[in-house]
């Protein structure tokens, strides 16, 4: 029926009009950019309370996908912290202390109590705290926003407080400060390139400490077993993990058992003193001993809590509390434990700590847990990869990143995607690492700089959320920004100071993916402001109404293009051309929203382009960042559907976009297919009262919510006239399915993009030039990462001169 969702099949016509009474009764959608015509009504849902099954269960998912990073991190820990060896075995106490006190502040106090809480509506990571920030501040590098948009559910922005004057004043600060706000959007990008380089560095890291432990094989055979394992790791990401993915939460909790009974066998078979560790002293003693080789033995210790931004960047999958319980419960104390067996062991055995986690296993263990590191280092490598994969899809909707495939390998969870080139990228990329460094010693120099950095990252931008959206009391955001922004900065200055000494590859490689980024996020700005400059103006579109010798093809139209705020100049191109327009002609525009999902019934925003009478109507698509485009089919099926709704509004509530309710102008397009002219029938609302008398709905029944007050049209319209609004939002309705039939043709623009001679710096002119066309020249096709079929797509071809 046409009142369901526009995924169900529609029995036909018949029922279509045996079911028309009830629609009427529903007009509670007002899909329209004329403020006069009424908000989106706001959908807000509040959520119920979580039973502790579910968060339990959750819990216990979260185990497979979050911790395998972090839970590999005892395999290279010790190994990367005394790199020379152990001078005194005070010193590994007072490592256990630095490792203890790094837990509890940073992924514990810090991440799983606070950063937490900055999530967009469920959804985590730094995509997710800067759309968080762009909702309250209009910071975006874009200008394409509308006041619509704040209609949405997901906004959510949250009434004033006592700190309202403070978070105002940062606010128009960032909002009138062009730097501030190039700055955050290189922090962002620099956070995800970040992100992106763990997905070269986990795998190579966990997978050459994991095969390590098998002590017959010499260390080129380390590295072969290792590359193998690479290899087939990525071969299989094209299946994704939907189907593996359940088995990886009891391999890990598993994997955590094994770590807590090691820890415990070594802890009270070798020292259990260690446990002293717990006072902070230790840790000045420790630097006091060893001066500038303690400090630098920090970069080793920071891969201690590897992994732990992806407890933020995962949460969309489970909940806060869901994390906590799962980080506090079982994860934390796990590791504890396990660091505490280690520094028992080495207190003994101080000569093994090269290879501290297989020597301190116990023999009937061993094989057991080779098998549960390699299957939890493939776990972890997994995490990683799938989670490079979800931020350059998010990069690519924001506009950030070159067109490339996105495949997704679920039909249950919408965030597993696959994208091939980005997957052979990364897989050549640790091929080599693994093969150059042959060690996780050198990689674990390069980790670590790409684990602080994203962590320093995180703790400005909280503050920054602090400020402006949760309006926190000063001192509070001081004491937040002073403790974790200490601890984090100290780590950073010790993994950069070996740099040289494997540390600048997580540079190099967000610092090429950061490159890549600006470009394509540069041009793309320029070219939108083109448009924007350039944009048809309204005359045009009335002569072209009354132009005899513009023809009308059967069908719908959409024609794509990204201005959101009036016509691009391609259709001007377009028309010129080729001298006709489809019977109904949609211009789409794609938008990606700073929130992580956009409702279906709030997606699509229309109106119509003037004069009414021409079948042109204007659309913006709207989509949440965590979102992707529908298939083709489905795509069409919303559209039509919902546009259909909007006719129906305009012309039943609205008057068809007039004031008043009882002047009714019966106007209906209709098309000559054999002469592909248009042909308008009008008359007034007597010519319907014929077919108008077979629908008999009562007017006083006609109501619309809009925000939080019911406007009802009353006995005061006649029966007649509101019968003969129904029957012209029929005849238009039955007019739209009637082009849907005869065909869905895409349109779009293929521009060529070159910087203006005359006014163009030469910096401009090689971005633009050479930079941008070279990427754009070796990724995906517009149309492909849409995917258009190729036998409806029609290119218009323009110079765009920025």
């Amino acid at each position: 029926m046409e009142d369901e969702q526009p995924t169900n099949d529609r029995a036909g016509h018949e029922n279509e009009s045996k079911d028309r009474k009830m629609s009427w009764e529903k007009l509670d959608r007002i899909d329209s950019f004329h403020m006069e015509g009424g908000k989106t009504p706001a959908n807000i849902i509040k959520p119920s309370l979580m039973s502790w099954r579910t968060t339990l269960s959750l819990a216990f998912q979260s185990m497979g996908v979050v911790y395998g990073d972090i839970g590999t991190s005892p395999l290279y820990v010790y190994a990367s912290t005394f790199t020379d060896g152990i001078d005194d075995k005070d010193d590994v106490v007072g490592v256990l202390s630095i490792i203890i006190y790094t837990l509890v502040l940073i992924p514990l106090l810090k991440y799983v109590f606070i950063v937490l809480q900055a999530n967009d509506n469920g959804e985590g990571g730094t995509f997710a705290l800067y759309s968080l920030i762009c909702r309250y501040a209009k910071i975006g590098m874009i200008p394409n926003q509308e006041p619509e948009d704040k209609e949405l559910s997901n906004y959510r922005l949250e009434p004033p407080t006592t700190q309202l004057e403070r978070a105002h004043k940062i606010k128009e600060k960032l909002e009138n400060s062009r730097f501030s706000q190039i700055l955050l959007f290189l922090l962002t990008i620099m956070g995800t390139s970040m992100v992106i380089g763990d997905g070269v560095l986990t795998p190579s890291i966990s997978v050459l400490s994991s095969v390590g432990g098998i002590k017959s094989l010499g260390q080129d055979a380390v590295v072969g077993v290792s590359v193998a394992i690479l290899i087939l790791l990525f071969a299989f990401q094209r299946f994704g993990t939907d189907k593996v993915g359940f088995s990886f939460a009891p391999i890990i909790l598993i994997w955590f058992s094994f770590l807590t009974g090691i820890g415990l066998y070594n802890l009270f078979k070798h020292d259990i003193t260690v446990l002293r560790a717990i006072n902070p002293l230790y840790i000045i003693q420790y630097f006091r001993r060893n001066g500038k080789k303690g400090w630098i033995s920090l970069g080793g210790i920071i891969l201690c809590i590897t992994g732990t931004e992806a407890m933020f960047a995962d949460l969309g999958h489970f909940s806060v509390r869901a994390i906590q319980i799962s980080f506090s419960c079982i994860t934390f104390p796990a590791l504890t434990m396990i660091y505490c067996g280690q520094t028992a062991y080495l207190v003994k055995h101080p000569e093994n700590v090269s290879n501290t986690f297989y020597d301190s296993i116990p023999d009937p263990l061993y094989w057991p847990t080779f098998v549960l590191a390699v299957a939890a280092t493939i776990i972890a490598s997994q995490a990683m990869i799938s989670g490079a994969f979800s931020i350059v899809s998010q990069s690519l909707r924001l506009g950030c990143f070159p067109k490339v495939k996105v495949v997704h390998t679920s039909a249950s969870y919408e965030g597993q995607v696959y994208i091939p080139e980005i997957n052979y990228l990364l897989m050549v990329a640790c091929v080599i690492v693994t093969i150059s460094f042959k060690t996780t010693e050198k990689i674990g120099n390069a980790y670590g700089i790409a684990v602080v950095t994203v962590m320093v990252i995180t703790t400005l931008m909280v503050s920054l959320i602090m400020l402006i959206i949760w309006k926190t009391s000063i001192w509070w955001i001081l004491v937040f920004l002073t403790v974790f922004g200490v601890i984090e900065m100290v780590y950073v200055s010790s993994v950069m100071y070996k740099f040289t000494n494997g540390g600048y590859l997580p540079l190099a490689l967000a610092s090429v993916l950061m490159v890549i980024m600006a470009i394509w996020h540069y041009v793309h700005i320029l070219k939108y402001q083109y448009e924007l400059r350039e944009k048809i103006s309204s005359e045009f579109t009335q002569e072209l109404a009354r132009n005899p010798n513009i023809h009308r093809i059967p069908g719908i139209g959409l024609f794509y293009t990204e201005l959101v705020q009036g016509i691009t100049p391609l259709f001007s191109h377009y028309i010129s051309n080729v001298s006709s327009v489809h019977s109904v002609f949609i211009m789409v525009s794609i938008k990606p929203l700073p929130v992580n999902r956009v409702a279906l019934s709030e997606r699509f925003l229309f109106r119509y382009v003037e004069p009414r009478d021409f079948g042109m109507f204007k659309c913006v698509v709207r989509y949440g960042y965590k979102e992707d485009i529908e298939d083709p089919h489905e795509f069409e099926h919303q559209l039509v559907y919902y546009l259909k709704e909007f006719i129906r509004h305009e012309y039943f509530i609205n008057g068809g976009g007039g004031p008043e309710l009882e002047n009714i102008n019966v106007s209906t397009l209709l098309v000559n297919e054999e002469t592909g002219k248009q042909s308008t029938v009008q008359g007034n609302d007597d010519s319907s009262s014929e077919k108008a008398n077979e629908i008999n709905v009562s007017s006083s029944n006609v109501s619309r919510r809009s925000s939080g007050r019911i406007v009802s049209i009353n006995s005061s319209v006649s029966n007649k006239t509101v019968s003969g609004r129904i029957q012209i939002t029929e005849d238009q309705t039955e007019f739209v399915e009637k082009a849907r039939e005869k065909g869905v043709v895409y349109l779009m623009g293929e521009m060529e993009i070159m910087a203006e001679n005359n006014s163009s710096s030469l910096f401009k002119k090689f971005i633009v030039n050479h930079a941008y066309n070279f990427l754009k020249k070796n990724c995906r096709e517009a149309d492909k990462s849409l995917a258009i079929p190729r036998s409806k797509l029609l290119k218009v071809g323009m110079t765009y001169e920025l």
